[in-house]
C-alpha cells in the first residue's frame, strides 16, 4: 500500500494594502508629472534666458520628482505582488520601508541645507533678490499645488472609540450618543481613560417639561451576538450618573435604555469594536506621509526663502536669507526623525497598540483563561497581525473559539491562536 501527504494550501490570501492604497498611487504619479513639466519649463527657459537661477530650481524641482518616485514605485510594487507568495505577511510594508528610505533622504536634504546656510552666513555672496524673489515664488506655488493633490481625504482624522452608530457615523468617549426623550435629553458615552471602561450618563432637562429623569429611573441593558444579556445599574458620580458594573470587552453589543414604566423603553443603540483601527497610529499611511513631508519641506523653504530675500531686498538684512535657511534645516530635520521613527518601529516588528494587547488579554481572562504569550505587530496601513498562545482552563475550546472570540477587533487582520490546556 502506498503511503501519500497531501499538500494543504491555505485558502486566504494575505492582501494588506490601505484603504486608498490605489487613490494615493494615482495622486503621488500625478504630482511626479506636474514636477516634471515645471522642471522642463524652467530648464528650456533658462536656457533660453541665459537665467543660472531659473535652471537651478529645475533642476531642483527634479531632485523633487524623483523623491515622489519613491512613494509612487513603492505604491506599484506592493500592488504587483500583493498575492506573491514569497511574502509571508504581504507587502503591506513596503510603503513603510519606502517612508523610512524618504526620511533618510530628507535627513540629507536638512544637512545639505544647513551647511549650505551657515557657508552662505561666513561668505556672504551676492543675491538678485528679485529674480531669486520669483523663482521662490514659483517654487511655493508648485508645492502648494502639490499639497492638495496629495491630499483630500487621507489626512484628516477619525476620532477615538469608533462605535458605530448604525448610520455610517461613530462616536467615541467624548462624542456621546444623544438620546431624546419626552422629559430631555441623555447623553450615553463610555468612558475608558485609563480606568475600567464604564457607562457615562448626561441628563440635560427639558425646560418646557413637567417631568424629569433621576438616577434610579435609568437602566442600560447590552446584548451581544453571542446571547449574552447583561444589565447595567446607574449611580451619581457628580458631574455624571456612571454605571456600577465594567463593560467587559469587546465592545461589540446592542445597549438598550430603560426609562422605567412613565416614560418607557426609548430606542436601541448599536456599538461596534473599531477603536483599535480608527484613528490609530497603525491605520496611517507612511507612504503618503513622506509624500507629503517632501512637498511640505519644499514649501517651508520657499516660505522662509520668501521671507529672507525680502529682509535682504528691503531692510539690507542680508544675513536673513542664510538664517532662513537653518531654521528650514531644522524644521525638515525634525520631520525626517519623526517619520525614521515611526516607520523603523514598523520595520522593527514593536507592538503599534499597548492598548489593544491589554485588550485582548482582559477578554481572554474574562474567560476564565491566561494569555501565556502575545505578539502584535503591523502588517500594513490599518492591518495587525496576531499571534496569542492562550493556557486554557476547558477541555472543550480550540483555537476557532479565540478566533471568533477576537473576531470584533477589526484591524486583526491575521490572527493564530495556539491554544494549551492548564490542569
Amino acid at each position: 500500500m502506498n503511503n501519500s501527504t497531501d499538500l494543504v494550501v491555505p485558502d486566504h490570501e494575505h492582501v494588506f494594502l490601505g484603504v486608498g492604497h490605489d487613490r494615493n498611487a494615482r495622486k503621488t504619479w500625478a504630482v511626479i508629472a506636474l514636477c516634471t513639466i515645471v522642471m522642463i519649463v524652467e530648464i528650456i527657459g533658462g536656457i533660453h534666458f541665459g537665467s543660472l537661477a531659473l535652471i537651478a530650481d529645475g533642476l531642483h524641482m527634479s531632485t523633487h520628482a524623483a523623491a515622489m518616485l519613491i512613494a509612487a514605485l513603492a505604491y506599484t510594487y506592493a500592488r504587483r505582488h500583493a498575492r506573491d507568495e514569497r511574502f509571508s505577511f504581504g507587502t503591506g510594508k513596503v510603503g513603510d520601508l519606502a517612508g523610512f528610505s524618504s526620511a533618510i533622504i530628507l535627513a540629507m536634504i536638512a544637512l545639505l541645507i544647513g551647511y549650505e546656510a551657515i557657508d552662505r552666513l561666513l561668505h556672504p555672496v551676492s543675491i538678485s533678490f528679485d529674480q531669486a524673489i520669483a523663482i521662490a515664488f514659483l517654487g511655493l506655488a508648485v508645492n502648494v499645488m502639490s499639497a492638495w493633490m496629495l491630499s483630500g481625504g487621507d489626512h484628516g482624522h477619525h476620532h477615538g472609540h469608533g462605535h458605530d452608530h448604525g448610520d455610517g457615523h461613530h462616536a467615541h468617549d467624548d462624542d456621546p450618543r444623544v438620546v431624546e426623550t419626552a422629559a430631555g435629553r441623555l447623553h450615553i458615552g463610555i468612558f475608558e481613560d485609563g480606568v475600567p471602561p464604564r457607562f457615562q450618563v448626561r441628563y440635560f432637562q427639558d425646560p418646557g417639561s413637567a417631568r424629569s429623569i433621576s438616577v434610579g429611573d435609568v437602566t442600560l441593558t447590552t446584548s451581544r451576538p453571542d446571547g449574552a444579556i447583561q444589565r447595567f445599574h446607574l449611580r451619581d458620580a457628580g458631574e455624571c450618573w456612571e454605571s456600577v458594573e465594567e463593560i467587559p470587552e469587546p465592545h461589540a453589543f446592542e445597549l438598550r435604555i430603560d426609562l422605567g414604566s412613565d416614560l418607557g423603553v426609548t430606542e436601541a443603540l448599536r456599538y461596534e469594536e473599531a477603536s483599535d483601527h480608527v484613528h490609530a497610529e497603525h491605520h496611517r499611511d507612511h507612504n503618503m506621509r513622506a509624500a507629503f513631508m517632501h512637498v511640505a519641506a519644499d514649501a517651508a523653504v520657499s516660505v522662509l526663502a520668501i521671507l529672507g530675500l525680502a529682509a535682504g531686498k528691503y531692510f539690507g538684512l542680508r544675513y536673513m536669507d542664510p538664517i532662513m535657511g537653518i531654521v528650514g534645516a531644522v524644521v525638515i530635520a525634525n520631520w525626517s526623525y519623526g517619520l525614521a521613527r515611526d516607520t523603523g518601529a514598523i520595520l522593527l516588528d514593536m507592538n503599534p497598540d499597548r492598548r489593544l494587547s491589554r485588550r485582548i488579554c482582559e477578554l481572554v481572562q474574562r474567560q476564565g483563561d491566561r494569555v501565556a504569550d502575545l505578539h502584535l505587530w503591523r502588517l500594513g496601513p490599518g492591518h495587525l497581525g496576531a499571534i496569542v498562545a492562550v493556557e486554557s482552563r476547558s477541555a472543550t475550546r480550540d483555537s476557532a473559539f479565540y478566533v471568533k472570540l477576537l473576531k470584533p477587533f477589526a484591524s486583526l487582520s491575521h490572527v493564530t491562536v495556539q491554544v494549551g490546556h492548564a490542569p
